[in-house]
């Protein structure tokens, strides 16, 4: 009986020892069964997190190509700058050359006009020596034939250079021929660039102010001869219509080219 006793302890020891392992077994397996459940969240989790992670790896790619073109793109233009600025320093240089040159050409320039008009100023002190010899060397000695030639009178007085001062004034004649015995006084004007319209306005002037410095010439009939060595047409053309001849030197004399028009309008005659 005592066996038999201690072999259903045994057997209650083990079937209590069975419930506890089955029991231990039961909780293990429904912490397992949790665990994979969690573990299978956290891998669907994961496996969104990975497709999240492929789109945007995606999105980062397309990115990264389109940076690529953009950086291709740019290194071109880079390209195309580096081009375009090498050839705008070869511009440079030669816009740097022809400066050089251009302010050498105006080194020049300048030291060719200083020589010019050194050369000027001369020419200009010649040309006013050579007014002042024009009356004395060329129409003076050659009046007294000319006024015979024109005019069928030898005047009997030339005054050359002649000057006239009254009352803080003065009156300046080139040439003054006087015909006492007809009362005519021949004032010749001697200019070297006569194709001035003022200068005619100022022999007229002068004309009409004689009689005012001189007045025993107040009864003279005032002839005005306007000289040069050459006057252009349409000054003559001017001349004839202000009652004025013109006076040229042709070769080795002095002529009238205007004679007949004048002397036909102030109803002169040889």
């Amino acid at each position: 009986m005592a066996v038999l006793k201690e072999r259903v302890d045994r057997l209650e020891e083990a079937l209590m020892r069975l419930v506890y392992v089955q029991q231990k077994t039961e909780i293990e397996i429904q912490s397992l069964k949790e665990e994979m459940k969690a573990f299978k969240e956290e891998m669907r989790m994961f496996k969104d997190e990975m497709l999240a992670f492929k789109d945007e790896m995606k999105a980062f790619k397309d990115e990264m190509l389109a940076f690529k073109d953009e950086m291709r793109a740019f290194k071109d233009e880079m390209r195309v700058f580096k081009d375009e600025m090498l050839a705008f320093k070869d511009e440079m240089r030669v816009f740097k050359d022809e400066m050089k040159a251009f302010k050498d050409e105006m080194l020049d320039f300048k030291e060719w006009s200083k020589r010019n008009i050194e050369n000027l100023n001369r020419q200009w002190g010649n040309l006013a020596n050579k007014l002042g010899t024009l009356v004395e060397d060329i129409f003076a000695p050659s009046i007294d034939m000319a006024l015979e030639k024109y005019f069928g009178r030898r005047p009997s007085i030339v005054d050359v250079k002649k000057l006239v001062r009254k009352d803080g004034k003065s009156l300046e004649l080139d040439i003054l021929a006087l015909c006492p015995e007809e009362r005519r006084a021949f004032v010749v004007e001697v200019k070297a660039d006569p194709d001035r319209t003022d200068y005619i306005d100022l022999f007229l002037k002068k004309l009409e102010e004689i009689p005012v410095f001189l007045p025993e010439l107040a009864a003279y009939t005032m002839v005005g001869i306007y000289a040069a060595l050459n006057i252009r047409e349409e000054t003559v053309r001017l001349l004839t219509r202000k009652g004025l001849y013109a006076m040229v030197v042709r070769g080795d004399i002095v002529e009238i080219i205007n004679f007949n028009q004048v002397a036909e309008r102030k109803n002169f005659g040889k």
